[in-house]
């Protein structure tokens, strides 16, 4: 079935912070307003709110394609595959991604088993190609700290069928706000979300 043209981009945006309001949730919100300036439907959740048990390993999901557990994960998961834009923020701890958010890409076992195992990869989104944004805030001066994060968050986004990652990591801000102190983050954030809520890039 052809595409509408006029068919707004569905934008879904991932709070990883146990933080309210913390940097990397302030960027976040910037991109979600740019989307929505440009016209794309909007929903954002903030994993902090929500409840998800860890992964327990057995492997269910290999046969299946679901994972046996049942909490907030089914929801959150449906909202990621109906999404032609996934924007996912954290704060960087240990370097690497928060617990939260861990725990999050744990449970996803499930959409990697169906891809790798059952060779039922998600399909292209309605309004494509399915981009993936990456955020993230760290405190400390070491600029490696995104090393990690940089390929957990790809190899995420790979399973999700992710055609582009942008990328918005920002450092050295720890105080919760310190990021408005930047002098052009929080303008950039708002800029990639005009770019990634059009509907033709």
């Amino acid at each position: 079935m052809a595409l509408d043209p006029t068919d707004p981009v569905s934008v879904l945006g991932i709070s990883s912070s146990p933080r309210k309001n913390s940097n990397s949730e302030l960027l976040l919100q910037q991109v979600l307003e740019g989307a929505e300036q440009a016209g794309a439907r909007v929903e954002w959740v903030s994993l902090r709110e929500v409840t998800l048990r860890p992964c327990q390993a057995c492997r269910s999901c290999e046969k299946t394609g679901e994972c046996v557990q049942r909490d907030d994960f089914e929801g959150l998961r449906n909202l990621m595959i109906a999404a032609d834009r996934v924007v996912v923020a954290t704060p960087v701890y240990w370097m690497t991604v928060s617990a939260q958010l861990k725990l999050f890409m744990d449970r996803c076992q499930s959409l990697w088993a169906r891809k790798h195992r059952l060779k039922r990869p998600l399909p292209p989104a309605a309004n494509p190609p399915r981009l993936g944004v990456a955020i993230a805030v760290g405190g400390s001066k070491v600029g490696e700290m995104f090393t990690g994060i940089r390929l957990t968050m790809r190899y995420f986004f790979d399973v999700l069928s992710v055609a582009r990652v942008h990328e918005l990591f920002y450092y050295p801000y720890d105080r919760a706000g310190s990021i408005r102190e930047h002098p052009s983050a929080l303008q950039e954030a708002l800029a990639l979300g005009q770019e990634i809520g059009r509907r033709t890039l």
